[in-house]
């Protein structure tokens, strides 16, 4: 059984060949990439920083490290691209309790004026 936050077997076999580190690959090999993608979703999941990732998964600067390289190199949309074209992907849906803007965001007093940063206000 899965870890909260971890994927399970039938998920790990449908992403796992799209993945660095497989034999026949330059570089090193990803041994360890089921570790590391459970690690990335306990962050996301959690909504934790990375500093507070379970020391189960690692040291924290070399998962943030790993994971901003293979967002550079397109492993995460690779991914994604292959999930969404799953005719079998009924469970796809954006819940918007994810989606948060921050504070300020928001239009609040004085209506839609835009202060633009570093340039001085006229009086």
């Amino acid at each position: 059984m899965a870890k909260r936050y971890e994927l399970t077997p039938v998920q790990w076999r449908r992403i796992c060949g799209l993945l660095p580190g497989k034999p026949g690959d330059r570089g090193r090999c990803g041994e360890d990439n089921r570790l590391f993608v459970n690690a990335v979703l306990w962050v996301l999941r959690s909504g934790a920083h990375w500093h507070d990732l379970p020391e189960r998964y690692g040291k924290y600067k070399t998962a943030h490290k790993r994971f901003t390289r293979w967002a550079k190199a397109g492993v995460w949309e690779k991914v994604l691209a292959h999930l969404i074209d799953d005719p079998d992907n009924d469970y796809l849906m954006l819940d918007s309790t994810l989606v948060r803007a921050h504070q300020q965001a928001a239009t609040g007093k004085g209506g839609t004026r835009t202060r633009l940063w570093g340039v001085p206000e006229v009086d």
